[in-house]
């Protein structure tokens, strides 16, 4: 490469390259080592060793959160790409070109809009004495559900909010993966009497792995980071019901001011994360097919 396109080349590449690096690797840098540190933001940091680690194992709450956060993952992640594969095949097989072109931007239009507007608006929806839900039980007859006054309907309402909002982005992967199938594919695998159910668990399913691969690691990411949600709906109750990791973070560091420990339960969550992703890589060599 001549001296002068390496030179544009560097010029096009500085201001992802820097915007990386203080927006995202200096923030990582510097968290990291504040987990070391007892810091108020009022007085200097302190040296604390291992001792905001040690905390986290003995405090209740931070591990009320974590086991929250994973049972939301369990539950949301299935849910969203079960939810969107199951569309994306019925939009796939069913409709003509325009109406998956619809259907393409109706599902994709909430991710686009704010999580807080979003659970702020369900929030009223699902609102045990005026919501619009409890209504419609009503006409037909089912008592008044109290959706954000009890664990299990809190829980359940911040699981359906949180699909409801994420699950076009797994569902567009999923529509583009089905796309790419050759109809020559499906036609060899009818005449060996593949058909229903079995045509999509020995053609479809392999032949998307790839895509599930990719989908499923992206959803379980996003869902150990959820925050918006639980955190509008729901302050975290009833109780510690759905208080989440994330939710754990934000309260530590701005409302008790400890941003040491603060940053050692982030340590903790990107450590989880690094686990769980690596996990999943690994265990892609069992299920994905690569064509």
């Amino acid at each position: 490469m001549k001296t002068g396109s390496r030179a544009m080349a560097w010029l096009f590449l500085a201001p992802t390259v820097v915007g990386m690096g203080v927006f995202t690797l200096v923030p990582i840098v510097a968290s990291v080592l504040l987990a070391f540190f007892r810091w108020d933001i009022l007085s200097a940091p302190q040296f604390a060793g291992l001792a905001n680690f040690t905390e986290l194992a003995a405090d209740p709450t931070v591990r009320v959160a974590f086991g929250n956060t994973i049972g939301f993952v369990a539950v949301a992640v299935v849910l969203q790409l079960g939810v969107a594969l199951g569309l994306a095949i019925l939009v796939q097989e069913r409709l003509p070109h325009w109406l998956r072109v619809f259907f393409r931007s109706a599902f994709f239009f909430p991710l686009i809009l704010s999580a807080a507007s979003v659970s702020i608006f369900m929030k009223y929806l699902f609102n045990e004495q005026f919501g619009v839900v409890n209504w419609l039980l009503g006409t037909v007859g089912i008592p008044a559900v109290p959706w954000l006054t009890t664990p299990v309907g809190s829980a359940t309402v911040v699981v359906l909010v949180y699909v409801w909002q994420n699950f076009g982005f797994s569902f567009l992967l999923f529509l583009g993966a089905l796309a790419s199938i050759p109809q020559e594919t499906y036609e060899a695998a009818s005449l060996d009497g593949a058909t229903g159910w079995r045509k999509h668990r020995h053609v479809t399913l392999p032949l998307i792995s790839p895509t599930t691969l990719v989908a499923s690691v992206m959803a379980i990411i996003n869902a150990l980071q959820v925050f918006d949600q639980p955190y509008v709906l729901t302050r975290g109750g009833p109780g510690d019901s759905t208080r989440t990791a994330v939710m754990v973070i934000f309260e530590t560091a701005f409302q008790r001011l400890e941003f040491g420990k603060a940053s050692a339960i982030g340590v903790v969550l990107m450590l989880v994360i690094m686990a769980v992703t690596a996990l999943q890589f690994r265990l892609s060599k069992r299920f994905v097919f690569y064509q």
